[in-house]
């Protein structure tokens, strides 16, 4: 899914979530272009789950190698993340909707704009203020701690207040796991367990035409440190220039095993692991893997086939509790994994910055654009009363084999959300997904172009996702192949 000579590969059918890998980090620094794995270029991909390493004596170097690898790989993606990124406790503000153009980030969405601040929560708390929104317009802030666990998500559906605020603006102070200071009693804590997190702000826009409003809302957020905040000090949002640098997979693919595992120790003692991470602490610890510790002293060899066999467990794993519905391929599990390292580790590899389930829901679904050079035509119909259910809104995007936005004459990317959509008699909601323009029998908004050849991918995206999306009893329509013309 994504084209470059280094680290993993991402599966199309699990590569969405605004920030997944290119897609988050067009935003944090062009960041994640692809997440790899230390020394390890990239191979063809297998479908078994099974380890090289499987018969390996699980006290072997290696074996422990591998383990440490799953276990730290989302810190050390998230540190260096972090580092390419803008200067501590200031925003960076996306200000463009894509066009299928941009190579910088795969799989785009055009319903929201980001913004993004990387916190550093050690000296002392961070205040956030998330503006009036008016219109019922859909927001989103994501905190996530240093391993990628999605610790805090107040919204627009669920702004979370204090018992002083019935009414926007909305005013947070986000602490780390070493304050034990007095707060204002107007404000909403939310605790974070490493001294570093990740705020990921998204704010609905509603085509080109809404740029301009969705801007003034990004400069009325407000971060600032509790002390400013107490002394009353408002000063309006920063917007940064995008963050310049190696993406940070390149970074993480360059580093030989010592590199990778020593770095894993210098992150450790600045973002301690849980408590429920003490066994694999205990066992990590036996090749020196420690809180400010190093693997100077350990032989290379293992350590190297450690990480190769990791990255062969990352790269092949299949969510046990993934969801395929008609087609389409979701998870509602993502965004925050307890000692699930596996996962973890798989999702910061194909989507860094998954958003919990309630927040947003992504399913997807791949097929041939073409049978043998002749451009296939498809239709999506949603019978009456049957649209994606969500409590803010939702959309469908068609992606290329590579997953950027598909260029066509109309400049249509999505549809669902900015034009409107226009049922049929019944009440039903049919799209053409097809090459060519339908013609005048179908309305614009009821139209998403498509490659004419190769192999494509369209995601819906549920925003503030309805249980009955979440819980199965909503499903997807099948995507239905139209016979030949």
């Amino acid at each position: 899914m994504v084209t470059v000579a280094k680290g993993m590969r991402v599966r199309d059918n699990e590569s969405d979530h605004p920030l997944n890998r290119r897609s988050l980090l067009g935003l944090a620094a062009a960041a994640v272009i692809t997440a790899g794995l230390p020394g390890c270029s990239q191979s063809p991909r297998s479908g078994s789950t099974a380890s090289p390493s499987a018969t390996v004596d699980p006290d072997d170097p290696r074996a422990i190698a591998a383990d440490a690898c799953v276990f730290g790989y989302p810190l050390v993606l998230m540190d260096i993340t972090r580092t390419t990124a803008a200067a501590a406790n200031r925003f960076y503000h996306a200000q463009n909707l894509p066009t299928s153009s941009d190579r910088a980030v795969v799989r785009m969405n055009l319903d929201t704009l980001y913004s993004s601040a990387w916190l550093d929560l050690g000296p002392e708390p961070m205040v956030l203020q998330a503006p009036a929104m008016p219109g019922g317009r859909y927001w989103l802030m994501q905190i996530m701690d240093a391993w990628s666990n999605t610790v805090a998500d107040p919204s627009s559906t669920d702004p979370q207040p204090a018992e002083q605020q019935s009414s926007p603006p909305f005013t947070y102070v986000i602490t780390g796991p070493e304050w034990s200071g007095p707060l204002p009693g107007n404000l909403t804590r939310l605790s974070v367990p490493t001294p570093t997190a990740w705020l990921i702000g998204r704010i609905q826009v509603n085509g080109e035409d809404d740029l301009p409003a969705v801007h003034t809302l990004q400069q009325q957020l407000r971060l600032v440190p509790l002390s400013a905040w107490i002394a009353g000090t408002r000063t309006p949002s920063e917007s940064l220039p995008r963050p310049q640098g190696d993406p940070p997979a390149d970074q993480i693919s360059a580093m030989d095993a010592k590199t990778f595992f020593n770095r894993l120790c210098a992150v450790l003692a600045v973002n301690p692991p849980a408590p429920a991470d003490d066994p694999m602490m205990k066992r990590i610890a036996a090749i020196g893997i420690t809180p400010g510790g190093n693997v100077d002293a350990q032989p290379a060899e293992p350590l190297a086939a450690g990480i190769k066999d990791a990255r062969h467990r990352i790269v092949t794993y299949r969510d046990p509790e993934g969801k395929d519905v008609n087609g389409w391929k979701f998870a509602t599990n993502l965004g925050a994994y307890g000692i699930d390292y596996l996962l973890r580790a798989n999702v910061a590899d194909t989507a860094l910055g998954a958003t919990l389930s309630r927040d947003a829901l992504y399913p997807t679904v791949s097929e041939n654009a073409d049978d043998r050079g002749t451009p296939r035509r498809f239709r999506l119909k949603f019978p009456a009363g049957q649209l994606p259910p969500a409590d803010a809104f939702w959309s469908l995007t068609a992606y290329t084999a590579e997953s950027y936005l598909v260029q066509n004459d109309a400049d249509i990317y999505s549809v669902g959300h900015a034009v409107p959509i226009v049922p049929g008699p019944d009440g039903s909601v049919e799209f053409a997904v097809q090459h060519d323009d339908p013609g005048p029998a179908v309305p614009k908004g009821n139209w998403l172009p498509i490659p004419a050849a190769g192999r494509f991918s369209l995601t819906l995206r549920l925003y503030a996702p309805k249980p009955e999306a979440l819980d199965g009893t909503w499903q997807p329509p099948r995507l239905i192949t139209q016979p030949a013309s």
